[in-house]
């Protein structure tokens, strides 16, 4: 990350002045909005790009220092732009067979609750704060939010190797001096990894945020990646495996309220 971080203040600087001295944008630059262009036409184009509502159901497993610790949750994730989500966990009943969605989240744009049959919680701050960080550079805002703001330049970095495949690697920069790294199946153009860093406050350090998409499945006209892996500075700290997706359906105007409360399992 270093280096691309380099080689972006270098050409970022070049294609700055020349786009000042002659209108024209850098090879590197002109490269990288291809690739961009290539990873949304082979996500859906821009039925994709105008998506507003979808659900992804499976199951996730967290870690620590890359070994599992034991959580293994069944999870039915709804989705609604802009930045509305709901999360139902399932929990096992009490001497009866099957689950039960008794511990719900839901995120606005800006918040995060716990919800239940009692009332509704905000979640801890530093659970926000890394929830809305992580959010801010997924691959959908970066070419929904991020690619309509002026002075956003995307740059090619060439290729690079993610699990034994070869990758197409571009980089986009804001104006404010954030950027995300991603790379794409040379052959599909899917995504196969997304990589950002950020400023620890504690440490003043850079930390790493990487997600890994694997095995694509289509549903409803839309390639999912069916395990999408997360790792914090190297180490592996979450896995999903999605089951399910459903992509365009209406979803309730409740489900994405903080003061709807669940109903009282008897």
């Amino acid at each position: 990350m270093k280096r691309w971080v380099l080689f972006a203040v270098v050409v970022v600087g070049g294609m700055r002045s020349g786009v000042a001295q002659s209108g024209e944008t850098s090879p590197q630059s002109k490269k990288g909005q291809m690739l961009l262009d290539q990873m949304v036409t082979a996500l859906g184009g821009q039925a994709w790009v105008e998506m507003k509502q979808w659900e992804e159901d499976g199951r996730i497993a967290a870690f620590f220092r890359n070994e599992p610790n034991g959580s293994n949750v069944q999870f039915f994730d709804y989705k609604r732009e802009p930045l509305s989500e709901r999360i139902e966990f399932a929990t096992p009943k009490n001497l009866m067979p099957g689950s039960v969605r008794d511990v719900v989240q839901v995120w606005t744009p800006v918040m995060g609750y716990e919800v239940t049959y009692k009332g509704r919680k905000e979640l801890p701050e530093k659970q926000v704060t890394e929830y809305n960080r992580r959010r801010m550079h997924s691959i959908r805002q970066v070419v929904t939010v991020w690619m309509k703001r002026p002075g956003v330049i995307v740059v090619s970095e060439g290729t690079s190797v993610v699990e034994r495949r070869i990758a197409d690697k571009f980089t986009v920069l804001s104006p404010d001096d954030d950027a995300v790294t991603i790379e794409t199946d040379a052959n599909t153009h899917l995504p196969l990894r997304r990589t950002f860093q950020w400023r620890n406050p504690l440490f003043k350090d850079l930390d790493e945020e990487i997600e890994e998409y694997e095995d694509y499945h289509t549903y409803d006209g839309f390639p999912t990646a069916l395990s999408v892996t997360e790792y914090h500075n190297g180490d592996m700290v979450l896995q999903r495996f999605l089951t399910k997706a459903v992509y365009g359906h209406a979803l309730p105007d409740e489900m994405f309220d903080p003061d709807h409360l669940l109903q009282k399992k008897k």
